[in-house]
C-alpha cells in the first residue's frame, strides 16, 4: 500500500473536468485507489465519488493505492492533482 498527501493547487479545486480526468488515468491502472478528504473516502476511479468531495483550492487531500502498480498510478495522479 503507498500513500502521498497532497494539497490541490488548482484554483477551482478538483472540479468536474479535472475528476474525469483523473478517473480515465486511474482506470489505467490495476490498483485499488482511494482519495481521501475531510474524513470521507471514495474510489478514485468514480466520478461521481470525487465530485461528491467538493474539494476546493488549498485542501490537503491522500491518494491512497493498493496493488502492483500502486507506486506508478500515485505519481501519474499526483501530478493531475497538483496543477
Amino acid at each position: 500500500m503507498k500513500t502521498v498527501s497532497l494539497i490541490i493547487e488548482n484554483t477551482s479545486g478538483i472540479d468536474a473536468l479535472m475528476a474525469q480526468n483523473v478517473v480515465r488515468a486511474a482506470s489505467d491502472y490495476e490498483s485499488d485507489m482511494i482519495l481521501k478528504y475531510d474524513n470521507k473516502e471514495v474510489d478514485l476511479k468514480s466520478i461521481l465519488g470525487i465530485m461528491s468531495l467538493a474539494v476546493l483550492e488549498g485542501a490537503r487531500v491522500e491518494i491512497i493505492a493498493k496493488g502492483l502498480d500502486a507506486e506508478e498510478a500515485i505519481a501519474t495522479l499526483r501530478k493531475m492533482l497538483i496543477k
